[in-house]
């Protein structure tokens, strides 16, 4: 429930992804003159980044229920027309990482965002008969954080695809003071400044740091949340100065110390730290490519001098 509390209800509220903010106020104007939508939005990039949040907005904008469902939960025809079935006019559907939706599920959407008709297919073999059952005047919100894994049939059925992206280091500063309001909890704007550069750009990170100083100020007794109070958490966490935990510092040492600062294979790489590949592709290598410490070429992942400097090694890369 609190997480939930952190979340802004009105696009005023939002901070950042301004281009998106004022393509969404036009939309929710232009559905409200209308009295009903016609249009389907897709919402694509990295995790944590506001997604589902912007959904909760439109759908408190537009004055509708949201329900909020995953593609791989959506396994069967019959999943998805329960779903619908139990949705009114102006409600929200909102499909997280709907890239995961099985095909036959998928082409049953097509009909629905196109004209809010729903074919289920009763019955097997020669008697198979197709029944056209009305959908309420729905919007549909997709989520993705791999737009490429959207078939391009679903991506053209949307009439808005919107990239969200990371968020500059004031908005992180805006959104950390904002939620400590929230949580009433005393914070200095240096701790907030010190939670940004270790949020990675995202609000999620920068809420669960916030989350976990105020545990610490809880236990131990602090009045406010300030920057020695922070160094007792980045501590705790295992965090340094831009956010680079445990994981992260043992991934950049392997390829400087270990591979000799030489190309290693992602394979390599995750059975070295005994993680698995989707581990090291998706939550540790983004980051550390965003601060420029490593590289993919074809011959694999290298450190650069950046990554070494970072470490505090000498910069012998070429």
């Amino acid at each position: 429930m609190e997480e939930k509390n952190l979340r802004p209800k009105t696009l005023s509220e939002y901070i950042g992804q301004k281009n998106i903010i004022k393509t969404l106020k036009l939309f929710i104007e232009a559905v409200k003159k209308r009295g009903a939508p016609s249009e389907h939005l897709l919402f694509y990039g990295p995790p944590g980044i506001g997604k589902t949040t912007l959904a909760c907005v439109v759908a408190n904008e537009l004055k509708g229920d949201i329900k909020i469902t995953s593609g791989a939960a959506i396994e069967r025809g019959g999943d998805l027309a329960a779903i619908l079935t139990n949705l009114k006019n102006n409600d929200i559907l909102f499909i997280d990482e709907i890239h995961r939706l099985p095909k036959p599920v998928e082409e049953l959407l097509y009909p629905v965002l196109e004209e809010y008709f729903l074919d289920i297919v009763i019955g097997k073999g020669p008697s198979a008969r197709t029944v056209r059952l009305p959908i309420p005047k729905i919007t549909i919100i997709g989520a993705t954080t791999k737009l490429a894994l959207v078939s391009s049939p679903l991506r053209d059925r949307f009439g808005l695809i919107l990239r969200l992206d990371y968020y500059s280091q004031s908005e992180m500063v805006e959104i950390i003071l904002r939620s400590s309001r929230i949580l009433s909890l005393p914070i200095t704007k240096e701790a907030a400044i010190e939670i940004s550069k270790r949020a990675r750009k995202t609000p999620r990170i920068a809420n669960r740091i916030l989350k976990r100083a105020r545990d610490v100020l809880e236990v131990e007794k602090y009045k406010v949340v300030d920057e020695k109070l922070l160094d007792n958490l980045f501590k705790l966490l295992e965090m340094d100065e831009v956010g680079l935990t445990s994981i992260d510092i043992k991934y950049l040492r392997l390829l400087a110390e270990k591979f000799a600062q030489n190309p290693a294979g992602l394979e390599t790489i995750a059975l070295s730290l005994s993680e698995d590949k989707k581990t090291i592709e998706e939550f540790v290598e983004p980051y550390l490519l965003q601060l420029g410490f490593i590289k993919k070429t074809p011959r694999g992942r290298l450190i650069t001098p950046q990554g070494l400097q970072h470490l505090g090694m000498i910069k012998t890369m070429i």
